[in-house]
């Protein structure tokens, strides 16, 4: 290892330790939470998490920009994807009824189902490779920790990672309402 200079503080052994670990869950998660949906929804993490926070809202629309917020990705990333989306029938563009100069993306009733059928399993897997192996007091640390470096990563708050779910009682309001889709497509 080069020897640490005054304009590089290089990190020490307890730092390095933690920082090879999140390099590996940053490598590792990603592809495990992708093989799990390919497998099971043939959809990437990032193809569900498009549907999924449409499926969040009222009209089950939004804005392109207000999209790739919510996604935490770039426009032209989110364009990609939601033209192969589109192909497959699980989101349809349309110009915006607000600003006829922007493009809202919609959830097709196909994709509506494809979310209510790969989202059971999806937060399985994610409790599995990472809430189940927390303690509550974890969790809490996992929450600041990830909040800290997204206030690095993200510094005008671009992206919704840090507001989302939008109120505490969020994930109940959520598990209430795919159980109600989860009964009206039988």
């Amino acid at each position: 290892m080069p020897e640490p200079t005054d304009d590089t503080p290089w990190l020490d052994r307890a730092q390095l330790r933690a920082w090879m670990k999140l390099v590996a869950v940053m490598e590792l998660l990603p592809a495990a939470l992708d093989q799990q949906l390919q497998r099971d929804a043939d959809l990437t993490h990032f193809d569900y998490m498009v549907i999924a926070m449409l499926s969040e809202t009222e009209s089950r629309t939004l804005r392109m920009s207000a999209l790739a917020s919510a996604t935490n990705a770039s426009l032209p990333r989110l364009s990609h994807v939601v033209s192969r989306l589109e192909k497959r029938g699980l989101v349809a563009r349309c110009p915006s009824s607000e600003d006829r100069r922007a493009t809202d993306v919609r959830l097709t009733d196909d994709g509506y189902a494809a979310i209510v059928e790969a989202a059971p399993q999806h937060v399985r897997t994610a409790r599995t490779f990472v809430i189940d192996a927390l303690t509550d007091e974890q969790t809490g640390q996992l929450d600041a920790i990830t909040t800290a470096l997204l206030g690095r990563l993200d510094p005008e708050g671009r992206f919704a990672a840090l507001t989302y779910p939008r109120d505490d009682d969020a994930p109940a309001i959520c598990e209430e309402r795919l159980t109600g889709q989860e009964q009206a497509l039988q």
